[in-house]
């Protein structure tokens, strides 16, 4: 029921970067009980920092991607274990609409991604690809939403109340702020 979209992805941030944001175009080929496969998780592996690992994360949630764990689970920091486990999060990729996400803006080394969610709800992921901070930030309208919605933030677990036309944030290199909307 799934199958690989690319090669071998490695602990490094250019080879997530390079495996996981080129699968936008590929949203047309998934969905439930056929899914698009980039590869393995890389975190908690050397080469990718905490941050890169929630951007990583985020990334396959988004993709409703396979979220098959690469590293050693005996060893896992508290710190990884906290990404790997986050519920907020896995609940975007195990959506039962089991749309798989696209990018609907880039400006740079800032990509917005959106993916449609059960109930009326939608994730928004505001990822900085770059080595240094920036802001990033998204229109209610270019995600097709209508009216103001109730924002969440899945890694801070915090509410960020109704927000009218859109939201910017602060995001850090090789960073993502991942929202859930709802009504």
């Amino acid at each position: 029921n799934l199958w690989r979209t690319t090669g071998d992805i490695r602990a490094a941030w250019a080879s997530v970067v390079q495996i996981g944001f080129a699968q936008h175009g590929r949203e047309k080929d998934a969905g439930p009980g056929h899914w698009n496969d980039p590869d393995m998780l890389e975190v908690g592996n050397p080469g990718l920092n905490a941050e890169e690992s929630r951007a990583h994360f985020s990334l396959w949630a988004m993709l409703a991607s396979p979220l098959l764990a690469g590293n050693d689970v005996r060893a896992m920091t508290p710190e990884i274990r906290e990404i790997l486990l986050n519920k907020e999060v896995i609940a975007v990729n195990q959506d039962r609409l089991g749309k798989q996400g696209w990018r609907v803006s880039q400006d740079g080394e800032a990509e917005v991604w959106v993916k449609p969610l059960s109930n009326g709800r939608w994730a928004v992921g505001l990822f900085n690809k770059g080595d240094s901070a920036r802001s990033v930030s998204v229109k209610w309208a270019d995600v097709q939403w209508k009216g103001m919605p109730k924002v969440r933030d899945l890694w801070k677990h915090a509410e960020l109340g109704k927000v009218a036309t859109g939201y910017a944030a602060e995001v850090g290199p090789h960073g993502v702020v991942l929202l859930e909307l709802k009504k």
